[in-house]
């Protein structure tokens, strides 16, 4: 998407050669217009695989996996990060470390929400080393649920995470690929 990359070269800022920061265009401010037109490709690129549920992880990650799922015309769930007092502790959890929260948490959906019968399309807005990404399918895989794919917003190809997942016979579509930030420059693929 030629529009999310130039919107990346104008509203994003570089913290370190690993580390991207996206808050203007998709980690703390959405822009609705092109957040749709995200799902609108999503759901292009997916179309022909009887998706049944979106699904996607707390929090950046659900107007992009909104969008896709109002697109594709099916429910959205996503994993909660956090334990609330009405959560439904027949859950699936799994333990995951974030790259870009530099912490380790607990990621977790409701049985109810999951099926042997879906057909589910993954939606993330970053994938650097895919370790959330490798939780949320653990769950996806426990509740005998089918992988159709993951779609990502950003893709830092200079790290392991989208490659990974290939590597494990997961289709895997970025809107944008970065294969540097190396010398303050985003290099894309």
């Amino acid at each position: 998407m030629e529009k999310l990359k130039q919107r990346i070269l104008e509203q994003s800022s570089i913290l370190s050669s690993d580390v991207l920061r996206m808050d203007a265009i998709i980690n703390h401010q959405v822009d609705p217009k092109l957040t749709m037109e995200m799902g609108q490709e999503f759901a292009k690129k997916f179309a022909e695989y009887g998706i049944t549920k979106v699904i996607t992880i707390e929090s950046s990650g659900i107007p992009a996996a909104f969008a896709t799922a109002y697109e594709l015309g099916v429910p959205l769930v996503f994993a909660r990060r956090k334990k609330t007092l009405i959560a439904d502790p027949d859950a699936y959890i799994e333990r995951v470390p974030s790259f870009t929260k530099g912490m380790v948490t607990d990621i977790m959906v409701s049985k109810e929400f999951l099926s042997s019968e879906d057909k589910l399309l993954f939606i993330d807005d970053i994938i650097a080393n895919g370790d959330a990404a490798r939780g949320l399918i653990k769950i996806i895989e426990r509740s005998g649920a089918t992988l159709a794919g993951m779609g990502v917003v950003v893709e830092k190809s200079f790290q392991s995470g989208g490659r990974m997942l290939r590597e494990q016979g997961i289709k895997v579509e970025a809107l944008v690929k970065i294969a540097s930030l190396d010398n303050g420059k985003i290099k894309f693929e």
